[in-house]
């Protein structure tokens, strides 16, 4: 990419009629914690809550100045929506915006207000690939521009000024910068900026564990479509790496990527909130999540790129549940109990002081000498559970911790 930094500068120019650069700020709680010097690019802080908005404003400030088209079209059930909604308000442009008929109103209509009246959006399709393949049919028939959210050398130079900022707010180049990835158009801009204006800073990745498809394409060489993908972090819940974005980055080993565990995730996002009163999304969390799994931060000047905070507070509860269950705070069991009088009562004697019941259901048999009882425990501190299973077998109580089981907790729990 010749000239990489230079189109990247003009762009980061254009956008300061949109807002001023992100905050860059140093983190105390996680400095200390990991002995490092860690600063977040605030991305969480832009007017639509994401760095998206970057991207859809580049493609569409130079299709706008080259007079070409007047209407664009994406498929997006999150922050590229809002992002192009925001963009199409800006520049006085029609904007087609679909989304899954499953998308929460709450996205809906956050990407109408930012839209203002200048979008439209169409709610087709149960699956995102369906809602794509309507969109992209839409802009044929139409002759409308659709705006990819990563696979576009414009978009991706868009998410470039990100980088561009970070190293002007800094003032020096720092020693690692650790990016969120999905479709691949952030990493993508940002490592070709680095690559020219800071060659010797290192880059590291972090995609969710159930959608890590630049790091099966890494260690294949070459494109994989995943078979399926967990989508709780949607923002970056994405089956198979841009073709734009692989090319720039397939010269990177697939150990520089780290795959986060999306109950993990959900720890880093209630830390950030209850330590920091920072709101981050699961895809937003990501950069911060990761850092746990690199041994040598130590006296290093990291910056993390906090992507996104477009979270829903009805999944609050959700969110906490996976932080519990990863943090050993909350198991799911399913005893086999004695149908016998007293039998539910000597159960309950084996509880500890500190621990809660959060969920019960027993179904008692007719004709039958074992019932099960459906159980959830909370506690303090993750030994409770393991005391109170020593003692559930020594008591003869037959159990079977459901608690990451992924088909009986999608079931029961």
């Amino acid at each position: 990419m010749e000239n990489f930094a230079a189109s990247v500068r003009q762009a980061g120019i254009a956008l300061r009629d949109l807002f001023e650069p992100t905050p860059l700020q140093k983190n105390d709680h996680l400095s200390a914690r990991y002995g490092a010097e860690i600063w977040l690019k605030r991305e969480d802080l832009t007017p639509v809550r994401s760095y998206k908005l970057r991207g859809a404003f580049n493609a569409m400030r130079k299709i706008v100045a080259r007079g070409g088209a007047s209407h664009f079209v994406c498929a997006s059930a999150g922050n590229h929506a809002q992002g192009m909604a925001f963009a199409c308000r800006h520049f006085g442009a029609r904007g087609t915006i679909f989304m899954p008929v499953t998308t929460p109103q709450q996205k809906i209509a956050k990407t109408r207000i930012f839209g203002g009246g200048a979008v439209e959006i169409v709610l087709t399709g149960d699956y995102f690939d369906q809602t794509l393949a309507a969109a992209q049919e839409f802009a044929r028939r139409d002759g409308a521009t659709f705006l990819s959210p990563f696979d576009d050398p414009d978009i991706i130079e868009g998410q470039a000024t990100v980088g561009l900022e970070l190293l002007d707010q800094l003032g020096r180049a720092p020693d690692l910068v650790v990016l969120p990835v999905g479709g691949g158009g952030l990493a993508a801009g940002v490592t070709s900026l680095l690559a020219e204006l800071a060659p010797r800073t290192e880059v590291a990745f972090a995609e969710p564990e159930g959608g890590a498809s630049l790091r099966e394409a890494l260690l294949t060489g070459a494109q994989v479509t995943l078979p399926a993908v967990d989508n709780f972090v949607d923002g970056a819940a994405v089956a198979r790496i841009g073709d734009l974005p692989f090319a720039a980055l397939k010269r990177f080993s697939a150990a520089q990527v780290h795959p986060a565990p999306e109950d993990r995730i959900c720890a880093t996002m209630l830390d950030m909130l209850n330590i920091e009163g920072i709101v981050l999304e699961p895809a937003g969390a990501l950069a911060v999540d990761v850092l746990r799994d690199m041994p040598d931060l130590a006296g290093k000047r990291v910056v993390c790129l906090c992507s996104g905070g477009n979270f829903d507070f009805e999944r609050l509860p959700e969110v906490k549940e996976r932080a519990q269950r990863f943090s050993g705070l909350k198991r799911y069991f399913i005893l086999r109990m004695p149908q016998r009088p007293g039998a539910l009562r000597d159960f309950l004697q084996l509880l500890g002081p500190e621990d809660d019941i959060a969920r019960f259901e027993y179904l008692k048999k007719s004709a039958r000498n074992f019932g099960s009882i459906l159980i959830g425990i909370e506690t303090t501190r993750p030994e409770n559970l393991d005391s109170l299973r020593a003692r559930l077998e020594a008591a003869g109580i037959g159990y079977r911790d459901i608690t990451r089981d992924p088909v009986l907790a999608e079931f029961l729990i």
